[in-house]
């Protein structure tokens, strides 16, 4: 079954999402995904070998010849690869080793279209996006712009606009057809790490790519790392040469667990986003907190793309600190059961403090507030996070500094 038939039936997005990718497993004779850990395959002959090479290396898939070679193709991969673009409603998906590596083949595609190598960029984005974008490494010319100023941004020579919503890290919301009309016929890309295919498909809007660090809430574990976008035929045939020719291939073992965690990911994201809005609400009221960047908060939503665009406001926060910088860093270490560390969308939650991390090599005047922490939460009890929340917060507020060891961590 395409993707396209698997979208047609209506099912509901945990039916599909349990269901996707899996089409060839009783005709295989098994009910667990197999994992192919296979670095070469065997060849019927040279000539139909020869031609399989030919398909898979120009960005098509394995003809008659097979698989040839892991660095260009993968059936496990393959498998996530229907199933992550089935959730999307796109015709094809790309996995990759990681969401930079899915991001760096993109651009080198869409550089490679022929149109220019200029690129307009959304602010705010992911730290590592807007460094790669920024530094020029891969040989792109960026213009840096607000949602409202993509129009006037895009030139003649403009291959592709990038943007994500929610915004890393302090989750505003983007309207991302109203960037495709500003657009034009310029492609755009979305990053949609954040909100996942539950809550939000790009494409829907007009959206050329959508692109997702899988690593965060598809797997949902913190245990396997990945990339991936979904996007059309087209695309995709673009996409993959760039794949096969840098070697960036998600590995066969990620693309089970990643492919493992999509069964679960709409109860996760369920869960997890309603606890999120209860202590986004409770955070409102405390006296050290100067503002909860929440999409479901009121007042957070100008453009009422909640509900439209994006049919929930997720599981991440910021909290804007009012003792800026220090009370950051005392915070951090202060929470027990938030894991000071970067990434998100695993089962426990995390604390990290963008300014200093993930966002450290954006330019100075486009990275987050110094006072600003990212909060991931994740399926702890929603009680026991914000008893946690409050107890380190009350301590920052009264300059305080309680020393509990990290193995004595506790919901008191």
């Amino acid at each position: 079954m395409t993707s396209t038939d698997a979208s047609s039936l209506h099912d509901a997005f945990e039916t599909i999402a349990v269901r996707a990718g899996r089409d060839d497993l009783t005709a295989l004779g098994v009910h667990a995904l197999p994992i192919d850990l296979s670095t070469t395959n065997p060849l019927p002959d040279i000539d139909a070998g020869g031609a399989s090479y030919e398909a898979i290396a120009t960005g098509g898939h394995p003809t008659e010849g097979g698989n040839v070679y892991a660095r260009l193709w993968n059936p496990t991969v393959a498998r996530f690869e229907e199933a992550l673009a089935t959730l999307e409603g796109a015709a094809e998906s790309v996995a990759f080793a990681s969401g930079m590596a899915a991001f760096s083949a993109t651009l080198l595609a869409a550089m490679n279209r022929g149109r220019g190598r200029h690129v307009v960029a959304v602010r705010p984005l992911y730290g590592g996006t807007d460094h790669l974008l920024s530094s020029g490494l891969l040989g792109a010319e960026t213009t840096f712009c607000a949602p409202d100023e993509v129009g006037d941004a895009v030139r003649a020579d403009t291959c592709l606009v990038v943007m994500e919503t929610p915004c890393n890290p302090t989750l505003e919301l983007v309207d991302i057809a109203a960037v495709v009309a500003a657009a034009g016929d310029v492609p755009v890309m979305v990053d949609s790490t954040f909100a996942t295919p539950m809550l939000q498909n790009p494409l829907a809007h007009g959206a050329a790519l959508v692109l997702h660090s899988a690593t965060k809430y598809l797997g949902g574990h913190g245990d396997a790392m990945g990339g991936v976008v979904a996007t059309s035929a087209e695309w995709a045939t673009a996409i993959r040469p760039v794949r096969a020719i840098t070697g960036g291939l998600l590995h066969p073992l990620g693309a089970y667990l990643l492919h493992r965690g999509l069964p679960t990911l709409a109860l996760r994201v369920r869960a997890q986003q309603a606890t999120a809005g209860e202590l986004a609400l409770l955070l409102t009221q405390h006296p050290a907190v100067a503002r909860v960047h929440y999409p479901g908060l009121p007042g957070s939503d100008p453009r009422g793309l909640l509900g439209t665009q994006l049919r929930g406001p997720g599981a991440m926060l910021a909290l804007d600190l009012i003792g800026g910088y220090a009370a950051a860093q005392a915070l951090t270490g202060l929470l027990r059961l938030f894991t000071h560390a970067v990434s998100l969308g695993g089962v426990d939650s995390l604390v990290q403090h963008p300014a200093s991390l993930t966002h450290r090599p954006v330019a100075p005047d486009a990275r987050p507030g110094a006072g600003i922490v990212r909060l991931s939460i994740g399926l702890e009890s929603g009680a026991d996070l914000w008893r946690d929340l409050e107890a380190a917060l009350d301590a920052v507020l009264d300059g305080t500094e309680i020393q509990r060891p990290l193995a004595q961590a506790s919901a008191t």
